[in-house]
């Protein structure tokens, strides 16, 4: 699921195809505070710099919009013109993930719970989160939730249980929504359970489509049995990476077989089970853009569908937008992105925030995930023979935490732009990659990344008047006015 991908390569795609996702080097900004004590500032800024020395943290320096000019380069944000709503910055929560944060002392756990999905100062806000329908590659072991012996085959789904989530999953999950009731969670299965598989196995084999029927129902369920725990599930994919047969788990579906299930099995068993839950098509890489255009084109499978869900492991961020204009009246989504370990924390920082928070939410997505929440200090636990074996989590749990590169880049965005705010208009110049947003209170929010290889002087003009900040090459910041 986490195929290794040449950085240097993407990169290259990314710089021909979209001014949002340059891709230059790194590092941090000069802007320091003179003294501790409060000024008096119209501009709140928080800033993460590629050496590390500042990590999201706010900046006491007095930024206040005047009317004088000056020869700047000058980021101009325009909120009369408005794209797509935002619901949401977050993370995977996986298997492997719910199972160490479980793990930790409860006032640790509560304590970490808070800070990644709570709202006070020392909060990031996470605000939704993708879950695996049963097992992932960052699973201790594969399951579903009806796994049978053998032969054996159970249509009625007799056997269904979701007892595999009980021990860290769904515990995990209602500690996070009784800090944060209204997160959005996307549910995407690695693999139906293999006895309606054509192979049998974890590993690759379709479903078979006399199956349909049984599958669509088994979503159902599981949909069902969550909202009896407390936990709303928002969305669903039907097949994690469905062109990536070699990850264990793992199901091989094609286009005309999504839009073959989607529109004979499981959006008239959704609808006539009073299912809610949107459904999402693709979930996988930007290089096939053709993969959800063909499900949107066809108009049975298209009624049921809500939109379509990308990764960027191979692909232009652009494919976002090829899609929606395609299909203007159908939703985008960002839903993974890994950071390799050990990794480089300038450099992923960079690229992760000018290609995902600014080049996607630029592309129309409405929102934008990071891969695992949370692995060991060996990239643990994972499934044998296709898990992956070097993801690093946005966080450690060694056994205390320590937060890595993909915290700050999700945080850099969560913590400001809440559920309900619109991306707004503003221009991309001088290699200063960025992306702003109206929130639902008013209140402006501009996310720079200084992609240039020299710390840079440029204004924010907002209704006519100016702000002057500086940042240094690779540094990232968030303004909020």
């Amino acid at each position: 699921m986490k195929p290794i991908y040449n950085l240097g390569a993407t990169m290259c795609i990314l710089l021909a195809a979209c001014a949002c996702t340059k891709n230059p080097k790194s590092t941090t900004s000069q802007q320091t505070p003179v003294s501790d004590e409060p000024v008096k500032t119209e501009v709140g800024f928080w800033l993460t710099k590629g050496d590390q020395t500042a990590l999201l943290k706010k900046q006491n320096i007095a930024l206040n919009f005047t009317a004088t000019s000056n020869s700047n380069p000058t980021i101009e944000v325009d909120p009369s013109t408005t794209f797509q709503s935002i619901d949401g910055f977050g993370y995977t929560l996986t298997g492997g993930s719910a199972s160490l944060i479980n793990a930790l002392p409860t006032a640790d756990k509560d304590k970490l719970i808070n800070e990644l999905f709570g709202t006070a100062e020392d909060a990031i806000g996470v605000s939704y989160l993708r879950i695996s329908i049963g097992a992932s590659d960052l699973s201790a072991s594969t399951f579903t939730y009806n796994d049978l012996p053998d032969g054996e085959t159970d249509e009625a789904l007799a056997k269904f249980s979701l007892a595999k989530e009980q021990a860290d999953l769904i515990p995990i999950l209602k500690k996070i929504v009784a800090v944060n009731p209204s997160i959005k969670i996307l549910g995407s299965p690695w693999t139906a359970p293999t006895w309606m598989k054509t192979n049998k196995s974890f590993i690759g084999g379709s479903l078979k489509p006399e199956y349909y029927q049984t599958y669509a129902k088994y979503l159902v369920k599981y949909i069902q049995a969550m909202k009896a725990e407390g936990i709303t599930i928002d969305a669903i994919t039907p097949q994690n990476e469905p062109l990536h047969p070699g990850n264990n788990p793992s199901m091989y579906m094609e286009a005309l077989d999504q839009a073959n299930f989607i529109k004979t099995a499981l959006g008239p068993i959704f609808k006539t089970a009073g299912i809610a839950t949107k459904i999402i098509v693709y979930d996988h890489n930007a290089d096939k853009p053709e993969y959800p255009i063909a499900i949107l084109n066809d108009a049975e499978a298209k009624k049921y569908v809500d939109g379509s869900a990308f990764h960027l492991y191979a692909g232009s961020i652009s494919a976002l937008t090829q899609v929606h204009n395609a299909h203007p009246d159908k939703n985008v989504y960002f839903t993974e992105q890994w950071v390799g370990g050990p990794g480089n924390f300038q450099e992923d920082l960079k690229w992760h925030v000018s290609t995902l928070i600014v080049g996607a939410t630029r592309n129309w997505s409405r929102n934008v995930l990071e891969w695992n929440l949370a692995a060991d200090q060996n990239y643990n636990p994972h499934t044998d023979k296709g898990g992956c074996t070097t993801c690093l989590g946005a966080i450690t749990v060694a056994p205390a935490v320590s937060r890595n590169v993909a915290y700050y880049v999700i945080g850099h965005a969560s913590k400001f732009v809440k559920p309900g705010s619109v991306r707004i208009a503003s221009n991309v110049i001088s290699n200063l990659q960025n992306v702003a947003f109206k929130t639902p209170d008013g209140k402006n929010v501009l996310i720079v990344c200084n992609n240039n290889n020299d710390a840079t002087v440029f204004n924010i003009k907002y209704n006519n008047k100016i702000v002057t900040s500086t940042l240094e090459k690779g540094a990232v910041a968030t303004y909020m006015w």
